[in-house]
């Protein structure tokens, strides 16, 4: 068996779960003369980005696979790396493309061995993975928030991860008593037992002696976790959030290589490393990423917040380790999640169960990706 096809694609997609913004990533689709046909993704965010990833799949990273075996998954992750050392052996949009790819050839490994992909990464460790309902916060009222966050609770999920700073009318993450008074709105709402998690997100700017009180503050009331306090380079910020507050902190979303990741675990700051396959060098990287969790003894989260593709990735490595927290989802349908796959990935009863067909186990509606392709 071997490559013929590489088509990087770009999509454009109104986003429910972020007060309906239009967001982008990109997709590969990889054909092989057998037949059989892989998808992945980069979550590249941005047009630009998404334009940028595909130029260097179509002028150098394609060729590099094209006419060879797409089972040989390790053999091309290792000379895709090599091939960008000089413009992304630090991650960035090289990270991107290599993931798409290397997503695409374990999809296409999955279905030619006939199995879903947890099997090829040693089997199921959990039976299934607590269902987590990440959303971005819209509303300016408290009251209007909490019925929001309640509802999903209602609807099954375990816990409830939110966004600060993010799009729409709500003012999270800029004063103390609208963030305390918010924490404390949702906690009433959904109960004293609920998991309840904060990411505090790019777009808010903390210093360290805010970061301290605000997180004392949220550990009244219950926050399992706080995400993403401080920029990824501000490791010192994170130390004296850490020895001040003995809160779990939860980072690694924006890193990319395994080098990276590396060096964020070694520093002992991080109790949750969150790691996306649409981003760290596909699920050949993730895939060392979990050594290195397993080492240190630590958990992780997969940062799924993209497509189908990346959900169904997260949730085979996410089962096939013990080392996993819970699942995250978009709790409202999105176009990327209901309609770019046949069967969307759903929770149930609060739970994510694994997927059992071979490969990724989705099946792309390539109707939905002519419906959503930009470039």
């Amino acid at each position: 068996m071997k490559i013929i096809k590489i088509e990087p694609m770009g999509m454009r997609y109104i986003e429910p779960n972020d007060d309906n913004s239009t967001r982008h990533t990109m997709i590969v689709r990889i054909e092989t003369d057998s037949g059989l046909v892989g998808w992945g993704e980069g979550i590249t965010m941005w047009p630009e980005a998404v334009k940028a990833a595909a130029a260097l799949i179509e002028g150098g990273l394609a060729a590099l696979v094209m006419g060879k075996d797409p089972l040989e998954t390790e053999l091309h992750w290792h000379a895709m790396k090599e091939h960008v050392w000089w413009y992304g052996g630090d991650g960035g949009i090289a990270s991107f493309a290599i993931s798409a790819i290397d997503m695409a050839l374990w999809d296409i490994k999955g279905k030619a061995l006939q199995q879903p992909l947890y099997k090829l990464f040693g089997g199921k460790v959990l039976d299934k993975l607590p269902a987590n309902a990440s959303i971005h916060i819209k509303y300016l009222e408290h009251e209007k928030n909490a019925d929001e966050i309640k509802g999903y609770i209602d609807e099954g999920y375990q816990s409830v991860k939110v966004g600060f700073g993010k799009k729409g009318t709500a003012k999270l993450g800029l004063t103390e008593e609208y963030d305390m008074e918010f924490v404390k709105a949702v906690r009433r709402a959904i109960g004293p037992k609920v998991g309840f998690m904060v990411d505090i997100g790019h777009k808010v700017t903390w210093d360290v002696a805010h970061a301290i009180r605000m997180t004392k503050q949220f550990a009244e009331y219950g926050i399992d976790w706080i995400e993403e306090p401080f920029e990824p380079n501000r490791l010192g910020d994170f130390a004296r959030l850490k020895q001040a507050t003995g809160c779990l902190i939860a980072t690694g979303e924006r890193e990319s290589t395994v080098d990276a990741f590396s060096r964020l675990i070694r520093t002992g700051l991080v109790d949750i490393v969150g790691i996306d396959p649409a981003r760290s060098d596909g699920i050949t990287g993730f895939l060392k990423v979990l050594t290195l969790v397993a080492d240190a003894k630590i958990k992780f989260n997969t940062h799924a917040w993209s497509t189908a593709l990346t959900t169904a990735a997260s949730v085979h490595l996410s089962i096939s380790s013990p080392h996993c927290i819970m699942m995250e989802l978009k709790p409202l349908p999105s176009s990327m999640q209901n309609e770019l796959v046949k069967t969307p990935i759903v929770q149930k009863d609060g739970w994510v169960h694994a997927i059992e067909e071979p490969g990724l186990g989705v099946e792309v509606d390539e109707e939905a990706v002519r419906k959503y392709r930009f470039c």
